[in-house]
């Protein structure tokens, strides 16, 4: 009976990390350019002596779903959002280059140009840094232009070009810091044939109502779950029981 309950317990266990990521990926419904987290199930047979007698439900992490948001149009200058295909190039916290979908950005109190995560955008030669200016743009190349501060209006200075990628996705994988990463971790070659959408960002591709569903069902999963160790613990009290009254 005890195999029973592991089986049971094992199945509540990995549900419980399925509740985790799905939570996860509701609580960033609203967050721009998310990409949601996916899971996937499996039977994994017990591996040891004697037969394969027993086989467990094992959830296992799974590449994240890369489809694309929408696009939605915000009016402001310093919004973008890549058009198709492709991700930008920020600097992580750990320093390392990562890709990411965000582009809410804004200029950040060292002069970089930062997405709402705090991530800096690369540019031609790292992290792009902006003098002081009176007036921004970016072209849908990626092409960042300033007037500097106290210039003419006709004195626009291109100052560096947002680096973007476009690596297969089957490469891609999600690090801690929530950016992807290509496989091998390396710096990508940047792309010229990626657009950008300015003025507009791109929505979370987490769909709240599906979410809410999978949720309910999980619950009721690991209700299940542990309703079947309950079970397990009553038939091993009245198995005790018999062999009391055997005696």
């Amino acid at each position: 009976m005890d195999h029973f309950v592991y089986i049971a317990a094992a199945g509540a266990k990995q549900t419980q990390f399925a509740q985790a990521v799905n939570a996860h990926n509701l609580a960033n419904a609203s967050t721009v350019g998310f990409k949601q987290d996916l899971v996937r199930a499996q039977t994994m047979y017990l591996v040891g002596a004697g037969q394969a007698t027993r086989a467990y439900h094992v959830i296992e992490d799974a590449p994240p779903d890369l489809r694309e948001g929408l696009l939605e149009q915000t009016g402001r200058d310093l919004d973008i959002a890549i058009n198709g295909e492709g991700f930008f190039a920020v600097q992580g916290p750990d320093g390392v280059e990562g890709l990411t979908r965000r582009g809410d950005l804004r200029v950040d109190e060292f002069g970089q140009l930062v997405n709402g995560q705090g991530q800096a955008l690369m540019g031609n030669g790292g992290p792009i840094a902006l003098p002081p200016f009176s007036s921004l743009s970016i072209g849908d190349d990626g092409t960042v232009s300033i007037i500097p501060l106290g210039g003419a209006p006709n004195t626009v200075a291109v100052l560096d070009r947002i680096k973007m990628v476009n690596p297969p996705l089957a490469d891609l994988r999600k690090n801690e810091f929530g950016m992807f990463q290509a496989g091998d971790g390396l710096p990508l070659e940047a792309d010229g044939t990626v657009k950008l959408a300015t003025g507009a960002l791109e929505s979370s591709n987490v769909n709240p109502v599906s979410a809410m569903v999978h949720m309910i069902e999980l619950s009721r999963q690991f209700e299940q779950y542990m309703k079947m160790v309950k079970v397990g613990e009553d038939v091993n009290t009245s198995s005790a029981s018999l062999m009391r009254l055997q005696s």
